[in-house]
């Protein structure tokens, strides 16, 4: 009876064990599914198409590479995953024309895009691309046109070495177009065209209260006639009235807009320190520059969400406050005595102290309100675009990583 009751428990024990190893396999092999396939769990939960995407779209002159994005996609910076960009690419990408197709393609279960590009045959075996066109570009030219090719932040030490207006032909006080002016120091081998500015109120970080920069305002254009100590130069643009101490700096080369929207691969977080609109709520289109640049990891093409900076709120009227309360203390010699003067009286010291913690207001969290992508980094500062907002953004609005 003994035996065979052991024989029972060693069974039981036995199929314990097993269902345990079982159990413990299945999860096994769970996580390495997952692990094998995260793509496809990705691409699910991340990408979200548009409700009624399109199965293609043919691209006309004016698109950009935003809008293509947006029409296909809800997060328009996540193009480079749907076309499946490497980092190369997306720094370089190839360009987009007027007619070409780009088609939506959900045959293996997971969104992606592919480029039809439109050709012109001339013979029996040979095609080629039409040479009118010119690529599409990722925003409008017109919008950020003039913050590719002027240099409206200066750092600090190009303000200081920066070449300087000394005195002008027959002592014109105002400059302007067709005036030979003199600068301090070009020297031959500098370049010949260069930029007027002067400097204008300085880049502060908000967190921090750092200098960053300093924000220039552009005057106009000129050329080099003669290089030396001074330098003779002629200016061929005014935007405004030029005089004596206004600074110049080389013209910068050509910007390409040839980059593609994304999101940085780092957390970022910063804050709009200046707009450009000259108004005080900032909407789509508006520009910005923001605390951070390409010290910090910013890039051109780079996407960042915006977040209306939460406010602080008053203390609560329940809530202790902060109170002064005076005091009186007996003053005393260094032995310890207290002391008296020459009458005999008593030396006292009258004065106040804080009671209690301060008390500080709620401060509401910050709150997602639209998107703005990078299009010129400097060292420390960036241009941006507006692209999207639910409603009106502001100077000192926090930036993220969306």
């Amino acid at each position: 009876m003994n035996y065979m009751q052991n024989l029972n428990q060693l069974r039981d024990k036995r199929f314990t064990f097993q269902r345990l190893l079982e159990a413990h396999m299945n999860r096994h092999i769970i996580a390495l599914l997952l692990l094998c396939c995260p793509a496809s769990f990705a691409w699910a939960e991340d990408i979200q198409l548009q409700d009624n995407p399109p199965d293609r779209y043919t691209v006309v002159k004016g698109d950009t590479l935003w809008g293509i994005s947006g029409k296909f996609l809800k997060d328009p910076w996540r193009w480079p995953q749907i076309w499946k960009m490497n980092r190369q690419q997306i720094k370089n990408p190839h360009w987009i024309y007027p007619g070409d197709v780009v088609v939506l393609d959900l045959s293996s279960g997971k969104p992606e895009l592919r480029l039809l590009r439109e050709t012109v045959t001339l013979e029996p075996g040979t095609r080629v691309e039409p040479l009118e066109k010119q690529p599409i570009p990722t925003i409008a030219p017109s919008t950020i046109g003039p913050f590719l090719s002027q240099p409206l932040v200066v750092e600090e030490r190009d303000l200081t070495d920066a070449p300087k207006i000394i005195g002008a032909q027959e002592g014109h006080l105002v400059l302007g177009p067709g005036i030979n002016v003199y600068a301090d120091k070009i020297e031959e081998g500098n370049g010949l065209n260069w930029q007027l500015y002067r400097p204008g109120k300085p880049l502060i970080d908000p967190d921090t209260q750092e200098q960053l920069g300093t924000e220039a305002i552009y005057l106009g254009e000129a050329r080099v006639t003669h290089y030396g100590e001074p330098a003779t130069i002629e200016i061929r643009r005014a935007v405004t009235d030029i005089y004596t101490d206004d600074k110049l700096v080389k013209s910068p080369e050509i910007l390409m807009n040839g980059f593609v929207p994304h999101a940085p691969e780092d957390a970022i977080k910063g804050r709009i320190i200046s707009a450009y609109s000259g108004v005080a709520e900032l909407g789509p289109n508006s520009i910005v520059t923001i605390n951070r640049g390409s010290d910090d990891g910013i890039e051109e093409g780079h996407v960042l969400a915006i977040y209306e900076f939460g406010k602080t709120l008053p203390p609560s009227k329940d809530a202790p406050d902060t109170r002064k309360v005076a005091y009186v203390n007996l003053d005393r010699n260094e032995d310890g005595s207290i002391k008296r003067d020459e009458d005999g009286k008593v030396q006292v010291r009258v004065g106040s102290k804080v009671e209690g913690e301060e008390v500080k207001g709620l401060k509401l969290p910050d709150e997602r309100i639209g998107l703005l992508m990078v299009f010129r980094t400097f060292e420390r500062v960036s241009y941006a675009l507006i692209v999207q907002v639910e409603r009106a953004a502001h100077v000192l609005d926090v930036v993220t990583t969306p």
